[in-house]
């Protein structure tokens, strides 16, 4: 199958625009890769869409499986070698008749091991094209990671009688060159991090104790244990991440950053590594940069309605800043990246600052400051306009001449996105004044005040529906009464309120979650703002303002996404307040 005839199918369905199709097809001819892995990377295309585009051009069809409904004992018909290279899976066996799953029924090569396979049977076959992802999850069942890891443990039996001992340099991602002993411990190392990526990990922590050591991932903001190992391993995992990372093996008196970069599961991964010293040994953190999570348009994080209107129009504007305000880790960053997508075109230059890097994306001139060598936000934005920007993303506005700088940038006729911490989008302008910012400079600068927390998404394959509690119920009714009746929707002010729990399932493995979502208020600048500013600029007076713009606070984004069965009432009432 052609690269071309593909992208061409999918413009004519109308699942991908011809600017779009032409660029991946310039990137896939330069990295003389299948233009269909590059369009799943990039997720241009819905993955079950673009299956059935494959197939149709392919004359095989696209059958959609439930993993769980492939028993063990089909899966023993093919050797994880041969699902692993080959990428194919078997599906199910009736009479004489062996049913395959195909990511790429064209590659002669699965072609040829998939009649192997059915010829030692002495069976028929026959194969439908599948989704990238049924084949990862299938893979994961031949190779569970709590098995993995207690034989690796039981292998590294004898560096544990010899005591941890100098550990020899090894190849990134291979075995080969290490000796006997290092085996067992690159293979704990490689498969927690795949295991990581696989939960949807955002934190690795590999921590000494006493008399143990342990990993944890942080999943769904939510750390739990998820192994641990004789203390006399740690610090030969350790090292063997600081192998991986670039870091001094011998130093371990201080702390260390590093990061690195592997293909998992088709995807680039990116790690970043911190090492910090304890008294039992060097505790490490490794976030998980994983482009198909943290890189997602702005409606998969949770803005809609008006909110997500008034961001679009924001953004269309030639110049101005926009400012994401929220606590630590309520997802500011991830929101910049979506919005650096949709601003991301041929004909705009996008330079950002950043600290550190966490996404590498396609079409971006993207640097990391360093401030231990006087290369900090202030400086690199002084440098930024000489590059010819269209577009400058600065990580954080931090201090009063970053602030500065970054109105500057505005005024000479730049978008800027940038960060702040607030609690909410009425405290972005007192906060800017505060930072010694002109206050008249505001209103020519400003473009849109975001704020945003996180909340836990329900597993919408148990979520269930009960009647809100009175006291519940009149919270909802009090936020709904707020809003404009477009902001509401098709709830109505008074009720009867359905809200929503899920109790647990085997699709969310019991825990009745599943991912995070964000709850926004959008602020914008107005004429009236203006005003409001330049009379003194008050939280009350710039609050006073956001109600006569009908703003939809987080606090009732997050009550009609309770309401939807996206998230728990309790989860909002507990991560919001009343404006």
């Amino acid at each position: 199958m052609e690269n071309k005839t593909l992208v061409d199918a999918l413009i004519q369905d109308g699942l991908i625009g011809e600017v779009e199709g032409r660029k991946v097809l310039q990137e896939a001819a330069l990295a003389r890769r299948p233009v269909d892995e590059m369009i799943y990377e990039q997720r241009l295309v819905d993955e079950e869409k673009l299956a059935i585009a494959k197939g149709k051009l392919l004359n095989v069809p696209y059958r959609k499986i439930d993993p769980q409904d492939i028993d063990d004992e089909t899966l023993k018909l093919f050797p994880e070698e041969s699902v692993r290279n080959y990428k194919i899976i078997p599906l199910s066996i009736k009479d004489d008749l062996l049913v395959a799953g195909m990511i790429n029924p064209d590659d002669a090569h699965a072609q040829e091991a998939l009649k192997f396979i059915a010829k030692q049977r002495r069976l028929n076959v026959g194969a439908y094209i599948v989704t990238p992802s049924l084949w990862e999850t299938v893979l994961r069942r031949y190779s569970p990671y709590r098995s993995l890891i207690d034989e690796a443990i039981k292998a590294s039996a004898s560096i544990a009688a010899k005591g941890s001992g100098p550990v020899q340099t090894v190849r990134l991602e291979e075995t080969k060159g290490a000796n006997a002993d290092e085996t067992p411990i690159i293979r704990i190392v490689s498969t927690t991090l795949k295991e990581a990526v696989w939960e949807k990990a955002s934190d690795i922590h590999i921590e000494p104790q006493r008399n143990r050591s342990r990993i944890r991932f942080r999943i769904d903001g939510e750390l739990r244990e998820v192994s641990a190992f004789p203390l006399v391993l740690h610090s030969l995992i350790v090292s063997r991440v600081k192998i991986l990372a670039n870091l001094k093996i011998d130093e371990s008196r201080i702390p260390q950053d590093g990061r690195f970069r592997t293909v998992l599961f088709g995807r680039d991964i990116d790690y970043r590594v911190a090492t910090f010293p304890t008294p039992v040994g060097e505790k490490v953190v490794i976030r998980v940069l994983d482009p198909s999570t943290g890189l997602r348009g702005l409606e998969d994080l949770g803005l809609r309605g008006k909110n997500l209107a008034t961001v679009k129009s924001g953004i269309e504007k030639p110049y101005g800043v926009i400012l994401i305000t929220g606590p630590t880790g309520s997802g500011k960053s991830t929101t910049l990246y979506a919005l650096m997508q949709l601003l991301n075109k041929d004909d705009v230059n996008i330079v950002s600052l950043e600290d550190p890097v966490e996404y590498y994306m396609d079409g971006l001139n993207q640097s990391q400051v360093k401030p231990e060598i006087g290369y900090d936000f202030a400086s690199g934005l002084r440098q930024i306009l000489r590059q010819d920007p269209d577009v400058i993303m600065v990580g954080e506005v931090r201090d009063e001449e970053t602030a500065a700088l970054t109105i500057q940038a505005a005024l000479t006729g730049h978008i800027v996105l940038s960060t702040l911490h607030t609690n909410n989008s009425v405290g972005v302008i007192p906060r800017l004044i505060d930072m010694k910012v002109q206050p008249f400079l505001l209103p020519a600068a400003l473009n849109l005040m975001l704020a945003q927390r996180l909340v836990t998404r329900l597993c919408q394959q148990c979520k269930v529906g009960e009647l809100a509690p009175p006291q519940v119920a009149e919270i909802i009714a009090r936020e709904l009464g707020r809003l404009s009746a477009d902001a509401r929707g098709v709830y109505p002010v008074s009720g009867p309120y359905t809200v929503y729990h899920s109790p647990g399932c085997e699709a969310c493995k019991g825990k009745g979650v599943s991912g995070r979502l964000a709850v926004f208020e959008v602020l914008a600048m107005t004429p009236e703002m203006e005003r409001v500013i330049n009379a003194g600029a008050t939280e009350s007076a710039i609050l006073e303002e956001a109600r006569r713009q009908n703003i939809v606070t987080m606090h009732q984004d997050g009550i009609l996404k309770a309401l939807e069965g996206m998230t728990s009432i309790e989860e909002v009432l507990r991560e919001t307040v009343e404006m």
